[in-house]
Protein backbone atom coordinates (compact mmCIF):
# COMPACT_ATOMS: atom_id res chain seq x y z
CA UNK A 1 0.00 0.00 0.00
CA UNK A 2 3.07 2.35 1.24
CA UNK A 3 4.34 1.63 -2.45
CA UNK A 4 1.31 2.69 -4.05
CA UNK A 5 1.01 5.49 -2.04
CA UNK A 6 4.29 6.70 -2.86
CA UNK A 7 3.79 5.78 -6.94
CA UNK A 8 0.44 7.80 -6.94
CA UNK A 9 2.16 10.57 -5.08
CA UNK A 10 5.36 11.02 -7.42
CA UNK A 11 3.00 10.91 -10.68
CA UNK A 12 0.92 13.10 -8.94
CA UNK A 13 3.14 15.68 -8.60
CA UNK A 14 4.50 15.22 -11.94
CA UNK A 15 1.61 15.47 -13.63
CA UNK A 16 0.55 18.80 -11.77
CA UNK A 17 3.63 20.15 -13.01
CA UNK A 18 3.35 18.75 -16.83
CA UNK A 19 0.20 20.52 -16.65
CA UNK A 20 1.68 23.92 -15.47
CA UNK A 21 4.29 23.78 -18.42
CA UNK A 22 1.34 23.34 -20.70
CA UNK A 23 -0.70 25.94 -19.92
CA UNK A 24 2.12 28.62 -19.18
CA UNK A 25 3.87 28.02 -22.58
CA UNK A 26 0.38 27.53 -24.23
CA UNK A 27 -0.89 31.17 -23.19
CA UNK A 28 2.85 32.46 -24.11
CA UNK A 29 3.48 30.99 -27.41
CA UNK A 30 -0.27 32.29 -28.37
CA UNK A 31 0.58 35.20 -27.82
CA UNK A 32 4.10 35.57 -28.95
CA UNK A 33 3.24 33.78 -32.10
CA UNK A 34 0.35 36.14 -33.16
CA UNK A 35 2.69 38.68 -33.00
CA UNK A 36 5.70 37.18 -34.69
CA UNK A 37 2.76 36.47 -37.46
CA UNK A 38 1.37 40.55 -38.02
CA UNK A 39 5.25 41.36 -37.78
CA UNK A 40 5.88 38.78 -40.51
CA UNK A 41 3.23 40.29 -42.92
CA UNK A 42 3.73 44.03 -42.27
CA UNK A 43 5.46 46.24 -44.95
CA UNK A 44 8.68 46.76 -42.86
CA UNK A 45 11.23 44.89 -44.73
CA UNK A 46 14.14 44.19 -41.82
CA UNK A 47 11.68 42.99 -39.36
CA UNK A 48 10.05 40.31 -41.70
CA UNK A 49 13.46 39.15 -42.19
CA UNK A 50 14.09 38.87 -38.84
CA UNK A 51 11.22 37.34 -37.83
CA UNK A 52 11.62 35.20 -40.88
CA UNK A 53 14.84 33.95 -39.74
CA UNK A 54 13.61 33.12 -36.03
CA UNK A 55 11.18 30.92 -37.48
CA UNK A 56 13.27 29.47 -40.06
CA UNK A 57 15.84 28.63 -36.52
CA UNK A 58 13.13 27.32 -34.49
CA UNK A 59 11.38 25.27 -36.51
CA UNK A 60 14.16 23.72 -38.59
CA UNK A 61 16.21 22.73 -34.92
CA UNK A 62 15.11 19.91 -33.01
CA UNK A 63 13.46 21.22 -29.83
CA UNK A 64 15.70 18.89 -27.59
CA UNK A 65 18.78 20.43 -28.88
CA UNK A 66 16.95 23.49 -27.97
CA UNK A 67 16.50 22.80 -24.58
CA UNK A 68 19.94 21.96 -24.42
CA UNK A 69 21.35 24.94 -25.38
CA UNK A 70 18.92 26.85 -23.39
CA UNK A 71 19.69 25.03 -19.93
CA UNK A 72 24.01 23.75 -20.70
CA UNK A 73 24.55 25.97 -23.02
CA UNK A 74 23.89 29.17 -21.71
CA UNK A 75 25.91 29.45 -18.62
CA UNK A 76 29.21 29.43 -20.40
CA UNK A 77 28.19 33.17 -21.62
CA UNK A 78 27.25 33.40 -17.51
CA UNK A 79 23.26 32.61 -17.69
CA UNK A 80 22.11 30.07 -15.24
CA UNK A 81 18.55 29.69 -15.34
CA UNK A 82 16.69 26.85 -13.38
CA UNK A 83 15.13 23.84 -15.27
CA UNK A 84 11.76 24.52 -14.86
CA UNK A 85 12.86 28.41 -16.56
CA UNK A 86 14.73 27.25 -19.05
CA UNK A 87 12.12 24.71 -20.33
CA UNK A 88 9.06 27.57 -20.59
CA UNK A 89 11.66 29.51 -22.76
CA UNK A 90 12.57 26.81 -24.65
CA UNK A 91 9.47 25.66 -25.48
CA UNK A 92 7.94 28.60 -25.74
CA UNK A 93 10.31 30.07 -28.44
CA UNK A 94 9.62 26.96 -30.16
CA UNK A 95 6.07 26.59 -30.19
CA UNK A 96 5.83 30.64 -30.39
CA UNK A 97 7.63 29.78 -33.91
CA UNK A 98 5.15 27.16 -35.38
CA UNK A 99 1.91 28.66 -34.04
CA UNK A 100 3.53 32.15 -36.16
CA UNK A 101 3.10 30.33 -39.31
CA UNK A 102 0.21 28.71 -38.34
CA UNK A 103 -1.36 31.94 -37.39
CA UNK A 104 0.49 34.42 -40.52
CA UNK A 105 -1.94 31.42 -42.77
CA UNK A 106 -4.63 31.73 -40.96
CA UNK A 107 -4.60 35.99 -41.92
CA UNK A 108 -3.85 35.06 -44.98
CA UNK A 109 -7.02 33.15 -46.49
CA UNK A 110 -8.96 36.34 -45.02
CA UNK A 111 -10.53 37.70 -48.01
CA UNK A 112 -8.64 40.96 -49.23
CA UNK A 113 -11.38 42.85 -49.34
CA UNK A 114 -12.22 43.15 -45.89
CA UNK A 115 -9.24 45.10 -45.31
CA UNK A 116 -10.48 47.70 -47.99
CA UNK A 117 -13.88 47.47 -45.81
CA UNK A 118 -12.31 48.19 -42.79
CA UNK A 119 -10.61 51.06 -44.08
CA UNK A 120 -13.47 52.75 -45.94
CA UNK A 121 -15.17 52.31 -42.42
CA UNK A 122 -12.36 54.65 -40.83
CA UNK A 123 -10.52 51.53 -38.93
CA UNK A 124 -6.77 52.18 -38.56
CA UNK A 125 -4.82 48.88 -38.94
CA UNK A 126 -4.57 48.00 -35.63
CA UNK A 127 -8.26 48.28 -34.89
CA UNK A 128 -8.46 46.20 -38.67
CA UNK A 129 -6.19 43.18 -37.20
CA UNK A 130 -7.90 43.44 -33.78
CA UNK A 131 -11.38 43.63 -34.48
CA UNK A 132 -11.49 41.64 -37.73
CA UNK A 133 -9.15 39.72 -39.03
CA UNK A 134 -7.67 37.91 -36.08
CA UNK A 135 -10.86 36.84 -34.81
CA UNK A 136 -11.88 35.10 -38.06
CA UNK A 137 -7.79 34.11 -38.61
CA UNK A 138 -8.39 32.24 -35.23
CA UNK A 139 -11.28 30.66 -36.39
CA UNK A 140 -9.64 29.21 -39.20
CA UNK A 141 -6.62 28.06 -37.58
CA UNK A 142 -8.66 25.98 -34.96
CA UNK A 143 -7.60 22.79 -35.98
CA UNK A 144 -3.89 22.85 -36.17
CA UNK A 145 -3.92 24.63 -33.42
CA UNK A 146 -4.87 21.65 -32.05
CA UNK A 147 -2.57 19.32 -33.34
CA UNK A 148 0.16 21.45 -31.96
CA UNK A 149 -1.55 21.72 -28.51
CA UNK A 150 -1.75 17.81 -28.61
CA UNK A 151 2.44 17.97 -30.04
CA UNK A 152 2.85 19.92 -26.96
CA UNK A 153 1.45 17.70 -23.95
CA UNK A 154 3.43 14.97 -25.44
CA UNK A 155 6.33 17.16 -25.81
CA UNK A 156 6.74 17.87 -21.97
CA UNK A 157 8.20 14.75 -21.49
CA UNK A 158 11.34 15.85 -22.91
CA UNK A 159 12.12 18.54 -19.92
CA UNK A 160 12.81 14.86 -17.78
CA UNK A 161 16.19 15.02 -19.64
CA UNK A 162 17.09 18.35 -17.60
CA UNK A 163 15.86 17.21 -14.65
CA UNK A 164 12.59 18.92 -14.15
CA UNK A 165 10.33 16.32 -12.32
CA UNK A 166 7.41 16.04 -14.71
CA UNK A 167 4.96 12.94 -15.17
CA UNK A 168 7.25 10.81 -17.50
CA UNK A 169 10.15 11.54 -14.62
CA UNK A 170 8.14 10.87 -11.87
CA UNK A 171 7.18 7.33 -13.59
CA UNK A 172 10.65 6.66 -13.84
CA UNK A 173 11.63 6.76 -10.55
CA UNK A 174 8.93 4.38 -9.58
CA UNK A 175 10.10 1.94 -11.79
CA UNK A 176 13.70 2.00 -10.98
CA UNK A 177 12.86 1.98 -6.99
CA UNK A 178 10.35 -1.01 -7.59
CA UNK A 179 10.78 -2.33 -10.95
CA UNK A 180 7.71 -2.48 -12.21
CA UNK A 181 6.45 -1.70 -15.56
CA UNK A 182 3.15 -0.53 -14.20
CA UNK A 183 4.55 3.34 -13.67
CA UNK A 184 4.56 3.81 -17.47
CA UNK A 185 1.76 2.16 -18.36
CA UNK A 186 -0.16 4.30 -16.02
CA UNK A 187 2.17 7.77 -17.28
CA UNK A 188 0.12 6.52 -20.81
CA UNK A 189 -3.01 6.36 -19.57
CA UNK A 190 -3.11 9.95 -18.36
CA UNK A 191 -1.27 11.55 -21.14
CA UNK A 192 -3.94 9.84 -23.59
CA UNK A 193 -6.46 11.09 -21.15
CA UNK A 194 -5.43 14.36 -20.76
CA UNK A 195 -4.68 14.32 -25.09
CA UNK A 196 -8.11 13.25 -25.58
CA UNK A 197 -10.12 15.96 -23.83
CA UNK A 198 -7.92 18.15 -25.40
CA UNK A 199 -9.10 17.09 -28.70
CA UNK A 200 -12.49 16.62 -27.83
CA UNK A 201 -12.85 20.65 -26.65
CA UNK A 202 -10.54 21.71 -30.06
CA UNK A 203 -13.39 19.34 -31.72
CA UNK A 204 -16.30 21.33 -30.20
CA UNK A 205 -14.69 24.60 -31.01
CA UNK A 206 -14.34 23.24 -34.49
CA UNK A 207 -18.01 22.61 -35.20
CA UNK A 208 -19.01 26.13 -33.79
CA UNK A 209 -16.38 28.37 -35.07
CA UNK A 210 -14.68 27.01 -38.03
CA UNK A 211 -15.95 29.28 -40.90
CA UNK A 212 -16.48 26.48 -44.03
Amino acid sequence: MSNFTDMMTSMLSGGILTLKLFLIVAVLSVAIGIVVAIGKISKITPLRVILSFYTWIFRGTPLLLQLFFIYFGLPAVGIKLEPMTASVIAFTINYAAYLAEIFRAGIDSIDKGQFEAAKVLGMNYRQTMMKIIIPQALRNVIPPICNESTNLIKDTAMVAAIGVGDLLRGAKEVVMNDFTITPFIAAGIVYLAVISVLVLIFRKLENKYVIS
